[in-house]
């Protein structure tokens, strides 16, 4: 038994349990103890993010950080540069709003890389940059006709200019890119675990996971390579849904007999729409800067209805990316048409992002029992805001974003996501941004509230809420040791100092012990 100790706090764990708290926990015979300063806290969880994208962006081109077009351009030079040959260049996330409305052209990538295709993902991932070579592969033209999902950005003589929005625009050059090999994404899911180890994360709901990335997850199981838990939202296809129950089924069946309680796949994700920076984001009115689009849906709402009720009723978790009031509204039709047609269980449905809700529907949350997912770091007045989000939405509805303390208000569970590696996905900063909203302060939620967001609000989306989430009896040991107490000290002060999962120590700020790269969980 091990006694973890601060200047207010004792929590006694034995193997993966917290067996004490408080005076009971100083009373036990520890046979270790270990002074801590600062504040324990239930360790963090992340109600949707991409891990293995956050860990494939780490190896590069490094293009995340970068503040000008000029920067990344001068990037993929570099790694060309380095890393010769005639084969693809891939990277991610540049910023959408380093150039006007978010176009950008494949001449400025041509500079760095003439010769050889290149295809960058924006931060948001709904929008692909491409070279000319990628282009003339994929064998885009001026007479290429937008496909159902997407929208080929052009030049005022109709020639591509080198953006592509959306799923099968995107699809057009992504398809040609060579798959990474399962290795490669093990070692991905590594570099995510020792980020998510260094932030205080324990528990991921992976929200967009094709098939490959199921067999990538097992086999980091298999060779203790990985270092959190996750459940795997497998992506529904609005073009071949009914074929996929079946195989999600199984895929589902085959986490809970080899996943070692490190992985589950009990979730289904659907997209909804895309994001509103690219004016693909569902709208119930059109958009300012384009008055005859209301976005792209990408499911009708009777198709997403019908889907939606097929995979409740085979016991999938529902979590649907919903950015615009329209994308809202038809996922909160899709979770009320699920129930009235299959027999009542523990749903638990989520819907992510909610960036844009409609006043009319905000009660419906709670009245569903839908879960709202939120990116609190989204709620802030950056570039991306500023420049391609409030002009395509003009004062009014702007206002409306990022309704936190209205959907709680209203008796909404919240749970928080980082959508890394969209965002960082260090929950601090996004504690730190729920707590202050400079912006719309009037959706400010205090600080208890942000952190029951991060850690039982998660807890609850993953039905966990008795296996960790709180700092009791009984609780995993999930742990984390803050640098101080965020109820009386600024968080953008704190960091994390020590990270505990299942009772061992995963992560400690001045040495990351090698042995924690081969992490699983203690038995029962």
């Amino acid at each position: 038994m091990i006694l973890l100790r601060t200047a207010k706090q004792s929590v006694a764990i034995a193997g993966n349990r917290i067996v004490a708290v408080g005076p009971e926990a100083e009373a036990l015979d520890a046979a270790e103890v270990m002074e801590l300063a600062g504040t324990l806290s239930p360790a963090f969880g992340d109600g949707h993010a991409h891990p293995v994208l956050g860990g494939l962006e780490r190896q590069g081109p490094a293009i995340t950080d970068k503040s000008t077009v000029d920067d990344v351009v001068v990037e993929i030079g570099r790694w060309a540069a380095e890393n010769p040959g005639d084969g693809w260049i891939v990277a991610a996330s540049y910023d959408p709003a380093l150039a006007p409305d978010g176009a950008f052209d494949a001449r400025w990538l041509d500079a760095a890389a003439p010769d050889r295709p290149v295809a960058l993902r924006s931060r948001d991932y709904h929008a692909v940059w491409c070279n000319s070579v990628a282009l003339r592969r994929a064998g885009i033209s001026a007479d290429t006709p937008d496909p159902r999902l997407g929208r080929i950005l052009r030049r005022p003589d109709g020639s591509p200019l080198g953006t592509l929005l959306e799923w099968h625009a995107c699809d057009l050059v992504l398809d040609l890119v060579p798959q990474r090999s399962t290795e490669d994404l093990v070692e991905a899911l590594a570099e995510a675990g020792r980020v998510y180890a260094s932030v205080g994360v324990t528990w991921v709901q992976d929200a967009w996971v094709e098939p490959a990335l199921v067999d990538a997850y097992l086999l980091a199981v298999e060779q203790d390579r990985l270092l959190f838990r996750a459940d795997l939202a497998q992506r529904a296809d609005p073009d071949r849904w009914r074929g996929q129950i079946s195989a999600f089924a199984d895929n589902r069946e085959r986490c809970r007999r080899y996943g070692r309680d490190l992985v589950t796949a009990r979730t289904v994700k659907f997209f909804a729409d895309g994001v509103v920076e690219s004016g693909t984001a569902s709208m119930l009115d059109p958009y300012l800067d384009v008055p005859h689009s209301h976005g792209m849906p990408v499911w009708s709402p009777a198709e997403l209805a019908e889907a939606v009720t097929a995979f409740d009723a085979e016991r999938f978790q529902i979590h649907v990316h919903a950015i615009g009031d329209a994308a809202v509204r038809a996922a909160l039709d899709a979770v009320e048409r699920a129930q009235g047609a299959n027999p009542a269980w523990d749903r638990r449905p989520v819907i992510a992002h909610a960036q844009v809700v409609d006043p009319a529907d905000r009660p419906r949350f709670a009245e569903l029992g839908v879960i709202a997912t939120v990116q609190p770091q989204w709620a802030q007045t950056d570039a991306v805001m500023t420049e391609l989000t409030i002009p395509r939405l003009g004062p009014e509805r702007a206002e409306r974003q990022y309704p936190f303390a209205t959907l709680a208000r209203l008796g909404t569970r919240l749970a928080f996501g980082s959508d890394w590696p969209v965002s960082p996905a260090d929950p601090l900063e996004g504690l730190r941004v729920a707590t202050s909203r400079e912006w719309l302060p009037g959706e400010r939620l205090d600080v208890a509230q942000a952190i029951a967001a991060q850690t039982a609000g998660v807890a609850w989306q993953a039905r966990a809420e008795h296996e960790w989430g709180e700092l009791a009896v009984g609780r995993r040991a999930d742990l984390v040791c803050l640098s101080g107490d965020p109820e009386h000290t600024p968080l953008g002060d704190i960091t994390v100092t020590d990270t505990w999962m299942s009772g061992r120590r995963i992560y400690a700020a001045l040495t990351l012990d090698p042995e924690v790269s081969r992490c699983s969980p203690s038995e029962e």
